[in-house]
């Protein structure tokens, strides 16, 4: 049991484990896309793969349970930390490789890297310190 007295759902095998068969999940969607053929005059439907990003809250209902309920157990226990920061990682890897490869629209990137610590913002005060030469005799030495 956690410090809340609820019973854990998983062990750190078993959420390792689920988190596996929930990337696998997310990757094998499909959708079915209906679209005009200019080549036969007609409407040509298909399903064609549709993989959904990965993300922790949707880990949560995948899992049957509410995001709030997974970071209580699971999120801040020390024995669950090495899964949970794979969890993480994976999650930002795979909103990065969707948009570098077309599967999110890029206008949608500073939205979605928010959540992993990215920012569209642009420092432009930059603070350089460089050495000031008083005279001719600095450029000797």
């Amino acid at each position: 049991m956690n410090g809340v007295g609820r019973r854990r759902k998983f062990t750190v095998a078993g959420l390792s484990h689920c988190w596996e068969g929930f990337k696998q999940y997310c990757d094998s969607q499909m959708v079915t896309r209906t679209e005009f053929s200019q080549k036969t005059a007609c409407f040509v439907t298909a399903k064609i793969p549709a993989p959904i990003t990965y993300t922790i809250k949707g880990f949560a209902l995948y899992c049957g349970m509410s995001e709030q309920n997974f970071y209580a157990t699971y999120a801040h226990d020390a024995k669950f930390e090495p899964v949970y920061a794979r969890m993480k990682d994976e999650c930002e890897q795979d909103a990065r490789r969707k948009f570098e490869n077309g599967v999110i629209p890029t206008q949608l990137s500073g939205l979605w890297m928010s959540n992993y610590g990215y920012t569209t913002n642009q420092n432009q005060n930059v603070a350089v310190s460089l050495p000031v030469f008083a005279g001719e005799d600095d450029l000797k030495e």
